[in-house]
C-alpha cells in the first residue's frame, strides 16, 4: 500500500458512520471465516485502520492538507 511513500503510523480518534463500521465487520467476517471452534477471530480495528490508511493514500490526502481552507 505505501511502498512508494515515506509514512508513519498515527493513532487517532476517527468519526465514521455506524453503517461503515458494520459493513467493515461483516466483510471482514466473510473474508476470514470462523475458526475451528466456530468463532470469528478478526482484528476489526486493524481492518478499519488499513481501510482508512488506504483511502487517504489513494485519494491524495497530502494535497488536501496543503490547502489551509480545509482546516476550518
Amino acid at each position: 500500500m505505501s511502498e512508494n511513500k515515506d509514512t508513519i503510523v498515527v493513532n487517532a480518534t476517527v468519526e465514521l458512520t455506524t453503517q461503515s463500521l458494520e459493513t467493515i465487520v461483516d466483510i471482514a467476517k466473510q473474508i476470514t471465516g470462523r475458526n475451528e471452534k466456530g468463532y470469528y477471530q478478526v482484528d476489526t480495528a486493524g481492518m478499519v485502520s488499513r481501510m482508512i490508511s488506504r483511502f487517504l493514500l489513494e485519494n491524495d490526502f497530502e494535497s488536501f492538507v496543503k490547502n489551509s481552507d480545509n482546516y476550518t
